[in-house]
């Protein structure tokens, strides 16, 4: 193949904190990941601690973790390729094509679910990997360096039309982080697509389901905070997946290029950081009484707010009283995931905190997009509807 002589984007925005943050954020992002499972281990689980909790080297290699990385992705890779479910296509390229992609996400985890239950049942030791999941977090930051260094070099072959706007600025740093070719792909399979929702987000699960094995080891029984962990987050995860086919319109996929930045989100933070309730409570343990539990299970009820999916701006129904309600549903979402942890410890509202910055971060950049996409008609809808993610107050 040739390699393609790419001319930079002319007057290409860079985000989050540009250069510097595309230099950072690959060193402190990981080693986050690393601080707060090691804090979770811990007795006393303080998020704030000096000095801090850190694993002796020693720790974070184990070569069955390596090997059941390898496993995994490979399982959900041919999980992916089977031809099962339809078949859907994505919104119009730059060049006029329509990528088609494989819309069995669910089946992945249905598939997955039997074949864990099987081996459970012969007696594989599930709750081994809470024991494991330092080494596999270091084995899921190793594959998400490996993976962006891979998508970062073949770029360069891909025909200009194929880059993504933003990830083509000329500075190696930030082009590696942001990512530069918008869909790679090997044949038919699409590696963003396949990193989106499958190894990081099913692995989740079968994490918390680990963490729940791990639990019944110890005591003897699962409680129920950890019940309503593992259900409340098998439920949002059976959603995305069973509604796998809306990812096709995101930011994720239509606008951002395929590098770090959704490598390590999709295989290393989301698995990693999204479940860390379900580790805390190994540890720490939580009492609920049956109205707390009721009032936590209203509360995560309430994320089932619509979103729209039409191209019209909706000022009616929730999206009368503020532009993003869908973002107002998953921060109350992930208030009910953190709560059955109790109000102790700092450590379980990490995802909170973690996720309303993210969402008030992708809301502003949802605001350039719309108002470059909407001109006016955004404007106009700004004064109709003035808050953007909470009533009255934001």
């Amino acid at each position: 193949m040739k390699l393609n002589k790419h001319k930079p984007a002319q007057h290409t925005e860079m985000e989050f904190g540009g250069a510097l943050g595309a230099a950072c954020i690959p060193v402190f992002l990981p080693l986050t990941v690393l601080y707060l499972l090691s804090v979770c281990r811990t007795p006393g689980g303080a998020l704030l601690q000096w000095p801090p909790p850190l694993p002796h080297s020693t720790f974070l290699w184990d070569p069955v973790a390596a090997a059941i990385m390898v496993g995994w992705i490979s399982l959900q890779s041919a999980l992916y390729l089977l031809p099962m479910g339809k078949v859907s296509e994505g919104l119009v390229l730059r060049d006029g094509s329509k990528l088609k992609y494989p819309i069995n996400g669910f089946h992945a985890l249905c598939m997955t679910a039997v074949l864990l239950a099987v081996c459970v049942c012969l007696g594989m030791p599930l709750g081994y990997l809470f024991d494991l999941v330092l080494p596999l977090a270091v084995c899921a930051i190793g594959v998400s360096y490996l993976l962006a260094l891979y998508l970062y070099i073949r770029s360069f072959w891909a025909p200009a039309h194929q880059l993504a706007l933003g990830g083509n600025t000329g500075n190696p740093l930030y082009d590696f982080f942001i990512g530069r070719e918008l869909n790679p792909r090997i044949g038919s399979f699409d590696l963003k697509f396949f990193c989106e929702l499958r190894p990081g987000l099913i692995g989740w699960v079968v994490l918390n389901a680990a963490m729940l094995m791990k639990e019944v080891e110890l005591r003897g029984s699962s409680s129920l905070a950890m019940l309503l962990v593992n259900g409340f987050q098998l439920l949002y995860v059976t959603d995305a997946l069973w509604n796998e086919e809306a990812v096709l319109t995101t930011m994720d996929i239509v606008h951002d290029g395929f590098g770090f930045m959704l490598a390590f989100g999709d295989l290393a933070w989301v698995p990693f950081t999204y479940g860390l309730q379900a580790m805390f409570l190994v540890i720490h343990p939580q009492t609920l009484s049956p109205l707390s539990a009721l009032g936590i299970i209203l509360l995560n009820d309430l994320e089932t707010i619509a979103t729209a999916t039409g191209k019209r701006l909706l000022v009616s129904g929730w999206w009368g009283f503020v532009r993003h309600p869908n973002y107002l549903g998953d921060i109350l979402m992930a208030l009910a995931w953190s709560l059955p942890c109790g109000v102790s410890h700092l450590l379980p509202y990490f995802y909170v905190v973690y996720f309303s910055i993210l969402l008030v971060h992708r809301e502003a950049r949802d605001e350039r997009q719309c108002r470059a996409k909407y001109g006016l008609a955004w404007d106009t809808y700004c004064r109709r509807v003035p808050y953007r993610i909470i009533p009255y107050i934001y």
